[in-house]
């Protein structure tokens, strides 16, 4: 499957300025999948997964001059790793630290060879090394599929083209629109994980994605065993079911279980670092950075995938096929986790996953916007609703507070505009920054 970040990668191939490629991402989202399709664009590509060949850890515990590993490397594998025409590919190299560490070298003693290296819990590998390569190593961050390349997946490179296109001026036909509410229906359910899409391309079948699902989730838990260290496997279990039942809402520790706040608040952390859960930090609104104004103690805690979140919950997938869509944006906070999910994702992969909202708490004045978002250095709140714009209280008092040029209603109504409200569809979410309407 077509995957967007394939046109970075495609490019940083192509730089002749590149540095080593550090490929970051929960797992499942499919980093391993994504190298190897690059891969195909070179004459030889060399995988190393430093889980199953554990000997070869060893070329990287006695040196870490790349001339000597590579070497080595050739001899063991019995191939040829030139530079210019080989990828050299590390898979799961946080389970090799010295692996890491060389990384700096292949930039600055062997520029024209193409590294990438992967891993899903690089973030933890990474917080042990005293130095790392910066100015010599760059990043990409891979998520889960967004609803655009879902749509890919299914064919439909014409609808994306219609709501590239679309804006309050020109709304999408009835027809259609209805037609991709249904999809976005099915995308919310399903989440964006490549193996479910896949079932569901080509099957069209939502239980057997609840039971890919299902398998999927448990090999995450099954993976916090490797966090152990840090954090007991029933406190991360807790603290990722919490985040679950919390979506929504203010996250408490206090709400999670009968351990201290600060057990919970490493568990948590530990989580955000494997890229399975991002904060949405409380911030002030005032303005351009939106982390100038956030509040450390306030955060909602988001689940990267709104299919991991059906599962966790365990939803009734029959009742949500069968509701109208505004039934299902009002049935919990499924449509806010998958607007906060595609929100991240239209960011790109080189910014490191980050999410605003804004809450007020005051006496008979109580307000909260969903989602704040810098775009073109304008602040652009935005709330999830399925009402209509005029009870949008909240939306329309920050606007009037901050003094906000326009606001956003991600719903199951067509591209409108009533005022300084601009009515997009959920469908759309991923879209906007491409919207130069918008601001």
């Amino acid at each position: 499957m077509f995957r967007t970040i394939d046109n970075h990668l495609k490019i940083w191939s192509e730089r002749k300025d590149r540095k080593v490629l550090l490929f970051r991402g929960a797992r499942q989202v499919g980093k391993t999948y994504a190298i190897r399709t690059l891969g195909k664009q070179f004459r030889r590509m060399v995988e190393i997964n430093f889980e199953t060949r554990r000997k070869v850890h060893a070329f990287f515990a006695e040196t870490l001059d790349p001339a000597e590993i590579v070497k080595k490397l050739e001899y063991y594998l019995d191939t040829k790793i030139t530079p210019g025409e080989t990828l050299l590919f590390f898979d799961e190299i946080q389970v090799c630290p010295d692996a890491l560490r060389s990384l700096r070298y292949f930039y600055e003693e062997m520029p024209e060879l193409h590294v990438v290296a992967a891993g899903s819990l690089l973030e933890f590998a990474l917080a042990e090394l005293p130095s790392f390569g910066v100015g010599r190593i760059e990043s990409l961050y891979l998520h889960p599929m967004s609803f655009r390349e879902f749509l890919t997946a299914l064919g439909s490179e014409r609808s994306i083209e219609l709501i590239q296109q679309a804006s309050p001026e020109r709304p999408i036909d009835p027809v259609l629109h209805g037609k991709f509410l249904e999809q976005m229906k099915v995308f919310q359910l399903i989440g964006g994980l490549p193996e479910v899409v896949r079932g569901y391309v080509d099957d069209r079948d939502l239980r057997r994605c609840r039971d890919i699902l299902d398998d999927l989730v448990r090999g995450m838990e099954s993976d916090f065993a490797k966090y152990k260290v840090r954090s007991p496997v029933a406190r991360l279990r807790e603290t990722f079911a919490s985040v679950a039942i919390q979506s929504g809402a203010k996250f408490k520790y206090t709400a999670v279980g009968e351990d201290s706040s600060s057990l919970y608040r490493d568990a948590l952390e530990l989580l955000v670092k494997a890229g399975l859960v991002c904060r949405a930090h409380h911030t002030t609104g005032a303005g351009i950075p939106l982390g100038a104004g956030v509040d450390p103690r306030r955060f909602k805690a988001v689940l990267f995938d709104s299919g991991v979140y059906q599962r966790i919950m365990r939803l009734d997938l029959s009742k949500y096929v069968t509701s109208d869509f505004p039934a299902i944006i009002n049935r919990g906070p499924l449509a806010e986790i998958a607007v906060g999910n595609e929100l991240v994702k239209g960011r790109g992969p080189k910014e490191v996953p980050e999410l605003y909202y804004w809450h007020r708490e005051a006496r008979a004045s109580t307000a909260e916007v969903d989602y704040l978002v810098e775009n073109k250095n304008r602040v652009i709140p935005i709330e999830v609703k399925a009402g209509t714009s005029a009870k949008m209280k909240s939306l329309r008092l920050f606007i009037e507070e901050k003094k906000i040029p326009t606001g956003v209603r991600f719903s199951s109504d067509n591209f409108s505009r009533e005022g300084a409200v601009v009515s997009i569809p959920l469908y759309a979410a991923g879209f906007c920054e491409e919207y130069d309407w918008l601001v």
